[in-house]
């Protein structure tokens, strides 16, 4: 019989490699932190792009990796929102300008597989920062510490663990975090469209009966397109043959970008509203899709991953310093406080926005359209309104 294999001891384990997970690691490491990162190397499963926000490109520049990727960015330096919902009541066009808030710009929009990669390269220079390239088959949380074993073989016994494993969050499930969820009647069709004429570095967001369409600036005369539309019209567009889908978008875009062209896959992905009961428990912390979801409305979604993966670096760095148990109820409690009201006032907005342009209700609409009129042409609401688009507000330590 085989003997047991010993358990490799850590300070923190964070369980999933995406952007948020990724950043989680690098940020624990450099904090001081002897950190186990469990995930599989694999390349970036889709298509999709990701505006980061102001506070995100300063914490990935502080980590060393926005240096690594700048390059395939590009600048986001007006936002423009149109009301194309045909209705009798519509909001006027309203265009925000960085420029406003003393901002050169409000973010950059990158291909997620390229943030990933950069992330991956600063990991792997971490001497700290321990890669196991495999999941987690078992994960055990006890009162003081959190054991996890891997399909391969390795076991790996930590104070903390941070579940950075998506929707359907094995960290979650072994913490007995409870999740709420409500699904919505809408699909968001992903892909990137080259096109003829110039962005200027302007994200355009068409407001639909159904959803928004969205076209935020790549590098060159490209575009990432989220399009939001109901399930059975996202089947029928992700059907369609290149031509015919890049026809379909030049129309719900009213050329404004001229001619387009598909370029590369596209990619669907049902919409819902999910809400973890707690941001840590059992010595279990949670960033990302495993603590929040939210339809992709206003460039909030990865952003709120960053700063949840920000957040338990600074507060588990603190902790260190002081001589904590980093995996203790308070140092968990610190991370809830920090957490819960950026992504709860966050998650309202977008539900309201979403609701108010779902909605047939016209006083709803009244209130949307005059909503709009006042934040496009009030100029401290503008700039509240930017500000608080950027910002990491309602932030509580």
């Amino acid at each position: 019989m085989d003997a047991p294999i010993a358990p490799v001891r850590f300070d923190t384990a964070v369980v999933g490699g995406g952007p948020a997970g990724l950043v989680a690691a690098v940020g624990l490491a450099l904090a001081g932190a002897r950190t186990a990162l469990v995930a599989r190397r694999q390349p970036y499963g889709d298509n999709r792009t990701t505006a980061l926000l102001g506070p995100s490109i300063d914490l990935l520049t502080e980590l060393g990796v926005w240096e690594r990727c700048v390059h395939q960015a590009c600048a986001v330096r007006v936002m423009r929102l149109i009301d194309d919902t045909g209705r009798l009541v519509r909001a006027p066009e309203v265009d925000f300008h960085s420029a406003e808030i003393g901002q050169d710009v409000f973010g950059y929009n990158i291909e997620n597989q390229h943030l990933v990669e950069a992330l991956e390269a600063r990991a792997a220079e971490l001497a700290n920062l321990t890669r196991f390239d495999d999941d987690a088959a078992k994960i055990v949380c006890g009162d003081d510490e959190v054991a996890i074993a891997t399909h391969g073989g390795a076991a790996l016994h930590v104070r903390l663990l941070v579940g950075a494993d998506g929707r359907h969050s094995p960290s979650r499930t072994a913490a007995g975090i409870a999740i709420e969820r409500r699904p919505l009647d809408q699909v968001a069709v992903t892909f990137n469209v080259a096109h003829s004429r110039p962005h200027n570095e302007v994200s355009t967001e068409f407001h639909t009966t159904v959803g928004q369409c969205v076209f935020v600036p790549l590098p060159g005369q490209r575009c990432g397109v989220v399009w939001i539309n109901r399930p059975a019209e996202a089947q029928r567009l992700l059907a369609l043959a290149d031509n015919a889908l890049s026809a379909a978008i030049e129309r719900r875009s009213h050329a404004i970008l001229g001619a387009m062209r598909i370029d590369g896959p596209r990619n669907a992905f049902p919409l819902a509203f999910e809400k973890a009961e707690t941001f840590g428990r059992r010595r279990t912390a949670l960033v990302g899709e495993s603590a929040h979801v939210a339809p992709p409305v206003g460039a909030q979604g990865l952003n709120m991953g960053v700063r949840d993966a920000g957040d338990i670096a600074r507060i588990i760095g603190e902790a260190l310093h002081r001589g904590e148990d980093i995996g203790s109820d308070a140092v968990l409690a610190r991370y809830g406080r920090a957490r819960r009201g950026d992504v709860g006032m966050r998650v309202m907005a977008i539900d309201i926005a979403n609701r108010s342009l779902l909605t047939d209700f016209l006083p709803a609409q009244m209130l949307r359209a005059a909503g709009m009129h006042l934040v496009g042409r009030v100029g401290p609401l503008r700039r509240l309104a930017m500000r608080e688009g950027l910002a990491t507000g309602w932030r509580a330590h």
